[in-house]
Order: C-alpha cells, then sequence, then structure tokens
C-alpha cells in the first residue's frame, strides 16, 4: 500500500515536472537551453527506490514525455530506463550523502543522455552532426542541472530516504541465541 502511494507521489511529481519543464522554464533558460528535470526524476528514483523501480518508472515517464511532445516513441524511454538502472547501480556503490556526489552523477547522467539521444536522431532523422553545437546543450545543460540539484539536494535527499525506507526495508532484524 506505501509503495503504491509512493509511486502515485512520483507521477504527480512528473507532472509537475513536466509543467516547469514546458512553462516555466521557457521563460528562464540560458542561451535557449532548459534543464531537463527528467534526468534528476529519474536519477533520484534510481538512486533512492532501486534499480527495477527506477528502470520501469524512467521507462513510463519517458514514454510519457514521447507521446505528448510528439517525438518518436521509445528514445526517451529507453534512456530515461537507462538512466533509473544506472541510478540504482551507482547507489551500491557510492554515497547519497554527499552532495558533490549526487552533482557528478547528475552530469555524467545528463551527458550521457544527451549524447546519446543525439546520436540517436543523427541516425534515424538522418541529420548532419554539428558537434559544437551539441557540446554547448551539454555544457549548459549540465550546469543547469547541477545549480537545481545544489537548491533541491535537501528536500531530495529527506524526500529519497522516506522512499528508500519504504522500498528496500533497511529494518534489519537480528536474532540472539
Amino acid at each position: 500500500m506505501k509503495k503504491a502511494l509512493v509511486i502515485f507521489i512520483l507521477i504527480i511529481v512528473f507532472l509537475i515536472s513536466y509543467f516547469l519543464q514546458s512553462n516555466f522554464f521557457s521563460w528562464f533558460n540560458i542561451a535557449g537551453i532548459k534543464p531537463n528535470l527528467f534526468i534528476i526524476l529519474v536519477l533520484l528514483i534510481g538512486l533512492f527506490a532501486g534499480r527495477t523501480t527506477g528502470s520501469i518508472l524512467g521507462m513510463i515517464f519517458g514514454l510519457l514525455l514521447d507521446i505528448f511532445i510528439g517525438k518518436k516513441i521509445g528514445i526517451s524511454g529507453i534512456l530515461l530506463a537507462i538512466i533509473g538502472f544506472s541510478g540504482g547501480y551507482l547507489d551500491k556503490n557510492f554515497s547519497k550523502d554527499s552532495k558533490m556526489t549526487i552533482i557528478l552523477m547528475c552530469i555524467g547522467a545528463t551527458v550521457i543522455y544527451e549524447l546519446a539521444a543525439y546520436l540517436i536522431q543523427i541516425v534515424i532523422f538522418n541529420i548532419e552532426p554539428e558537434f559544437l553545437a551539441l557540446a554547448k546543450i551539454i555544457i549548459i545543460e549540465a550546469i543547469f542541472n547541477s545549480i537545481l540539484i545544489i537548491i533541491l539536494y535537501p528536500i531530495t535527499k529527506y524526500a529519497g530516504y522516506r522512499i528508500e525506507e519504504i522500498f528496500k526495508g533497511t529494518n534489519i532484524l537480528t536474532r540472539y541465541f
């Protein structure tokens, strides 16, 4: 029951993120480049809820994004599922208590997502690659996402550990003989 409530809340957070991404950040952008809130959201879900939940919600959120935006269906779904899975993998190897670690994970996820999305678009739409424009997009978006992580870190850390309690069951029962 608690997991279903958390997933419902995460879907509401996704819808709020979509609203912010499409409306609010269209006014506040740097050189026409907006942050990608969905990378941050799915990465944090993977970190705190685990690989499976991060992958599934990443796939669902990506498919919804593809439907809302009208691009080829599946590209964002696959890439966000990979981000969610990698967030669960990074949870095993790195500490979530360090703000710098979370920022570096977010920068890495942003670079991987944008680079893969650009390469897929080159293959599917047969466009001519412009690597200087890609580098500009990746750098500005990574900085923007990092600033948002710095601002939202206390809230995400608190909510993340609550989600981790529900999904991973950190209670340990010991037996004495």
